[in-house]
C-alpha cells in the first residue's frame, strides 16, 4: 500500500496528461499511472517499415470483435498515450456539433454543454499544444476569443497549387490546425515521418512532451510507469472509490487517492469500470444506468489516394490542408457528410501491410504520384455498439458501422472534387474495427443519471470521487479529430477540481 495521494490519474494521453499539467501547481499530490513507459527515441521512430509494416510501437495485445474473433487494436501504450503517434491535427469541434444534429442515418444528440462553455478551454489547449492555424478560411469555423497561437504550417508548392484548384471549384480549403513545434527556434523540421510516426526530435505536440514532462517537473507530481490498473475498489458504502489495484513489475499494488481520474481511452476505460464490479455495483462501477461500455463510436473512415500517372508529388510534409464544405451539408442532400483532410505523405512501406501482394515497386510508383486524403464521417451513437469484457478482462468490441450512406456520399464527393482537380485515378480503402484512434462514447456525460454515466464535469453520477477525462465522455463523435476537445474538457475539469480542493482537504482532515 502506497501513501495516499490527493489525485490519481490513470492514463497519460490527451486527457490524463493535460489534466496533470493543469493541476501541477495546485498543491495537490498527484500520481500518474501509465500502462507503458517512455517511447524511446531511436532511428526506428522514422522507419515506415518498422512503424507500419512491423507495428513496432503498436500494442501486441489482442481484443475481440462481436463474434469473438481476435484483432490487434490501433492502440499505443506509452507515456503520452496514442498522441505519441497521432497525426497532430488539432481542430475544434464546431458550434453545431454540440447541438442535436439530424443526419441521413439518424440523430447526433446534443451535448450537456455548449461550444461557448468549452471555448476558453479550447483557446488554452491550443496554447499548450502549440497549435498552428489560420482564422477566416473555413466558413464552418466557430467564433474564437483569440487567434491561433501560431501561424499555419505553410503549404508546400504542390499542395498550395492543389488548394488553388479546389478554390476554383467554389470550395473553401483551409489550413488544417496542426500541433507541431514551428516556433522561432522550434524543433520541427517538417519531415515526411510525422503522421502516424513517433517524433524522434520531440517536435510533435503530444501529451508527453507538452504536458506530462512539464508536470513531472513539479515536486507534487509522480509517475508510476509500466503499471496496469486492473480494477477500482469501492468503499463500504459503494459511493466512493477507495483504492486502485495496480499490476506493476509483476507485483500487485494498492493505491489510495481522494480523487480518482480514469483516462485510459474509451475502450479501456469502459473495460476498467466493468472489471471493477462489486456487490454495490454488480454490473460494473458507475453503471446504474446500464450505459457503461455502450455507444462506442470510432468514425467512419476511408483513405483516398488521388493519382496522376505522369506527375510526381514532391511534397514532404503534406498534412496541411482540409475541406469542410461537406461538413454539415452535402452537395445534393441537406444532411451532414463530414470532413476531408490531407494525410501525411504515404510511402510504399506504409502500404505493404494492407496490400501485401502488390509488388513494392508498383506501390512506390503509385505513392510517388499520389496526394493522400483521410475522409471522415460521423458514426452515430448506438447502445448496441458497445465494449464488454473478453478473455482476461480485455475489451470485446461490438461495432456495426452506421450512417454509411452519408459516408459513401462523402467519399463520392471527395472523388468528384479530386477528379475535377485533375486526378484521373482515385484509389480508396475503407478502415475497419482495428482503426480506433478516434474511439469515443462509452461513458457519455449528461444531465440525467438514467441516460448518462458522467455529469457535465465528467464526474460519475454514482461515485462522488470518480472522474473520466478521455473521449469516453463524448455523446457524439462529430466529424473532427477529437484530441483538442479531450484536452479542452480536461482543462475544464481541472479548474473544477482546483475549486473543490478546500472541500476535499476538509474531508481528509475529518477522516484522519
Amino acid at each position: 500500500m502506497r501513501a495516499a495521494y490527493d489525485i490519481a490519474i490513470i492514463g497519460t494521453g490527451a486527457g490524463g496528461g493535460t489534466l496533470a499539467y493543469a493541476l501541477r501547481d495546485s498543491g495537490a499530490r498527484i500520481l500518474l499511472i501509465e500502462r507503458g513507459g517512455f517511447l524511446p527515441p531511436e532511428p526506428e521512430n522514422w522507419s515506415p517499415t518498422e512503424v507500419f509494416d512491423r507495428g513496432r510501437y503498436k500494442s501486441a495485445e489482442t481484443w475481440q470483435d462481436a463474434a469473438g474473433r481476435p484483432f490487434r487494436p490501433g492502440v499505443h501504450y506509452f507515456v503520452g498515450g496514442n498522441t505519441k503517434v497521432f497525426g497532430a491535427a488539432l481542430p475544434r469541434f464546431r458550434r453545431e456539433d454540440f447541438r442535436t444534429l439530424e443526419h441521413e442515418g439518424g440523430v447526433s444528440p446534443a451535448w450537456p454543454i455548449g461550444y461557448d462553455d468549452l471555448e476558453p478551454y479550447y483557446a488554452e489547449a491550443e496554447r499548450i499544444y502549440r497549435v498552428h492555424g489560420q482564422t477566416g478560411e473555413d466558413p464552418s469555423e466557430p467564433p474564437r476569443s483569440s487567434p491561433f497561437p501560431f501561424p499555419p504550417v505553410p503549404h508546400e508548392a504542390y499542395v498550395a497549387e492543389l488548394a488553388d484548384r479546389l478554390r476554383a471549384q467554389g470550395l473553401h480549403p483551409y489550413s488544417l490546425p496542426m500541433g507541431v513545434d514551428l516556433r522561432a527556434g522550434g524543433r520541427c523540421i517538417r519531415c515526411g515521418t510525422c503522421d502516424g510516426f513517433p517524433c524522434r526530435v520531440l517536435a510533435k505536440s503530444d501529451a508527453d512532451v507538452c504536458c506530462v514532462q512539464p508536470a513531472l517537473a513539479s515536486p507534487n507530481v509522480e509517475l508510476l510507469a509500466h503499471a496496469f490498473a486492473r480494477r477500482l475498489l469501492a468503499d463500504s458504502t459503494g459511493g466512493r472509490v477507495a483504492s486502485i489495484e495496480v499490476d506493476a513489475g509483476g507485483l500487485t499494488e494498492t493505491i489510495r487517492a481522494e480523487t480518482v481520474v480514469v483516462a485510459c481511452g474509451a475502450a479501456n476505460s469502459a473495460a476498467l469500470l466493468l472489471r471493477s464490479a462489486n456487490s454495490s455495483h454488480p454490473e460494473g462501477l458507475a453503471n446504474s444506468s446500464g450505459l457503461v461500455g455502450r455507444n462506442y463510436m470510432v468514425h467512419n473512415n476511408t483513405a483516398l489516394m488521388a493519382v496522376h500517372p505522369t506527375r510526381r508529388n514532391p511534397t514532404v510534409f503534406q498534412k496541411t490542408l482540409a475541406v469542410n464544405d461537406y461538413l454539415f451539408r452535402g452537395p445534393d442532400v441537406p444532411y451532414p457528410l463530414g470532413n476531408v483532410q490531407l494525410l501525411g505523405k504515404l510511402q510504399a512501406a506504409m502500404l505493404t501491410a494492407s496490400q501485401p501482394y502488390v509488388p513494392r515497386r508498383l506501390l512506390q510508383a503509385v505513392a510517388e504520384r499520389s496526394v493522400d486524403w483521410w475522409v471522415m464521417s460521423e458514426d452515430l451513437p448506438d447502445p448496441d455498439n458497445r465494449v464488454t469484457l473478453g478473455p482476461n478482462g480485455t475489451p470485446r468490441v461490438r461495432w456495426r458501422p452506421n450512417n454509411l450512406v452519408a459516408h459513401r456520399r462523402l467519399v463520392q464527393a471527395a472523388r468528384d472534387m479530386l477528379r475535377r482537380a485533375g486526378y484521373p485515378f482515385i484509389l480508396s480503402q475503407r478502415m475497419g474495427i482495428e482503426t480506433n484512434s478516434h474511439q469515443c462514447g462509452t461513458l457519455r456525460f449528461g444531465l440525467d443519471p438514467r441516460q448518462s454515466v458522467l455529469d457535465p464535469l465528467c464526474r460519475a453520477h454514482d461515485l462522488e470521487n470518480l472522474y473520466v477525462v478521455d473521449s469516453s465522455f463524448f455523446p457524439s463523435s462529430a466529424a473532427q479529430n477529437p484530441a483538442l476537445t479531450i484536452a479542452a474538457q480536461a482543462l475544464r475539469v481541472a479548474e473544477h477540481l482546483q475549486s473543490a480542493r478546500p472541500a476535499i482537504e476538509s474531508r481528509s482532515v475529518r477522516s484522519a
